[in-house]
């Protein structure tokens, strides 16, 4: 039996697919306590909700909430809480029940020097590298993949326009991104064993958010961890630099959720929001958060009722 025949087999024998591994060491718990419930799958008494701590992904929560309420189930989200480092353990300790996650970025933190590429191989992957009590959910039509960014001037002036291209200014730049950026595959580390390349200097700053990008208009950071679904990428004609080798992965949105919340009426809901949520529109809702400065709730309520998703 070939790799991908098994890998697919055993996708097949758990047909919800677990996803984010905790780290071997950190909290277990938002509160400082408490352990994951075995549960038996069902979603009566709630669930709820966590968000990383950038824009898009409090929009998807906030999705989330909209469709299960629709369903009949009542939510709660938690925005705003932090990186994987904690969201990880905190779904596993039972502070939160579901999380929006992407497909590359998840592998990746689970296993660093996994190679899929493809949306199924990911999924398969996924499934192997889940610890017990989680699972993934079907990933939906949209994604979002991380970006290196520099201005239109820095590209000209240093004849950027891959990832490659990076290693010919090796200790001459500056990368500024969300400090978990300097250690992950996806970010510094991958940069250097992939493409050879090395930075005069690490800011952190935000994901894709006003502290990132204020310092790459500024000229404080030369290069920029931004997302594809910023809409200030286009607004600012900044220069996206390609990425030949493949070191950024696909990231469809994958809902993340534990065993004992995961039944057929999630199921059911979170699916419906996957075959309906495209990039464009998630680029969209984004903005309207950014730039428009509208509270993510009421964007992902007003999407939600708009699409037939809620009432």
């Amino acid at each position: 039996m070939n790799r991908r025949t098994l890998l697919g087999a055993l996708a097949g024998a758990a047909v919800s697919v677990p996803v984010l591994s905790a780290c071997s060491s950190g909290i277990t718990s938002l509160d400082g306590g408490g352990s994951a419930g075995s549960g038996s799958g069902s979603s009566a008494d709630g669930v709820t909700i966590g968000t990383a701590n950038f824009t898009e992904n409090q929009v998807l929560g906030y999705l989330y909430a909209a469709v299960l309420e629709a369903a009949g189930v009542t939510t709660k989200v938690r925005p705003n809480l932090g990186t994987r480092e904690i969201l990880i353990p905190a779904l596993k300790g039972g502070d939160i029940d579901l999380l929006p996650e992407y497909q590359g970025a998840l592998l990746h933190y689970l296993a660093p020097k996994a190679t899929a590429t493809e949306e199924g191989e990911m999924q398969n992957a996924l499934a192997i590298a889940l610890p017990s009590g989680l699972q993934i959910l079907p990933y939906g039509m949209a994604e979002d993949s991380d970006a290196f960014v520099v201005t239109r001037e820095t590209a000209k002036k240093y004849g950027l326009t891959s990832l490659a291209d990076l290693k010919k200014q090796n200790g001459k730049l500056v990368i500024g991104a969300a400090p978990e950026v300097k250690k992950r595959e996806v970010g510094v580390v991958g940069l250097k064993d992939v493409y050879g390349v090395e930075f005069k200097e690490f800011k952190s700053l935000d994901s894709s958010g006003p502290l990132v990008k204020g310092a790459l208009k500024k000229g404080d950071v030369d290069v920029a961890n931004l997302f594809t679904t910023d809409t200030d990428i286009v607004a600012n004609d900044w220069v996206v630099l390609t990425d030949p080798k493949n070191l950024i992965p696909g990231q469809h949105i994958v809902p993340l959720i534990a065993d004992r919340k995961a039944d057929s009426t999630v199921r059911k809901a979170l699916a419906e929001l996957g075959n309906v949520l495209t990039t464009a529109q998630l680029t969209e809702l984004n903005r309207q958060v950014d730039k428009d400065k509208k509270d993510p709730e009421d964007v992902a309520n007003a999407y939600a009722k708009q699409h037939g998703l809620a009432k």
